[in-house]
């Protein structure tokens, strides 16, 4: 397993589901599966007027790439990148990317849930949805 294989950000910078898929593009995968997570416009059937992202960010830039990690060795995949935005986001904007590739779309497909999937359990960012009338801390992959 190699970390130049890698690419893990927590970041308040916009995300880039491109800048994902051109860290993991090579020319030995035949297969490049993406996640992009957005914003959108409703939460438990209230109108959602922005969400705001909280990290501890050591923790879980560790956690993100033990995710990574695991999926290079679990999984029949060359590279991996989980992107995770911090603070203030809109509706439409990009709280999360993952982009994994492999020679099959199989092991892309398989590595791509596993990696949101886990990411959603086990990293410590929280979200803070704001509605026309309030807010809440939720965690961040419900």
């Amino acid at each position: 397993m190699n970390s130049k294989n890698i690419s893990i950000e927590l970041t308040p910078e916009k995300l880039s589901a491109q800048a994902c898929s051109d860290f993991v593009d090579d020319p030995s995968c035949g297969g490049i599966s993406i996640f992009v997570g957005t914003v959108r416009n409703q939460s438990a059937g209230k109108k959602v007027t922005l969400l705001e992202f909280s990290a501890y960010g050591p923790m879980a830039v560790k956690e993100m790439t033990s995710i990574a990690k695991d999926v290079l060795s679990k999984f029949d995949v060359l590279k991996i990148a989980i992107h995770h935005a911090e603070g203030v986001l809109e509706i439409g904007d990009v709280p999360v990317v993952i982009a994994v590739a492999a020679a099959h779309r199989k092991a892309a497909f398989e590595a791509c849930q596993y990696a949101i999937d886990t990411l959603k359990e086990s990293v410590p960012i929280w979200k803070k949805e704001h509605f026309e009338d309030g807010e809440v801390w939720v965690n961040a992959h419900p």
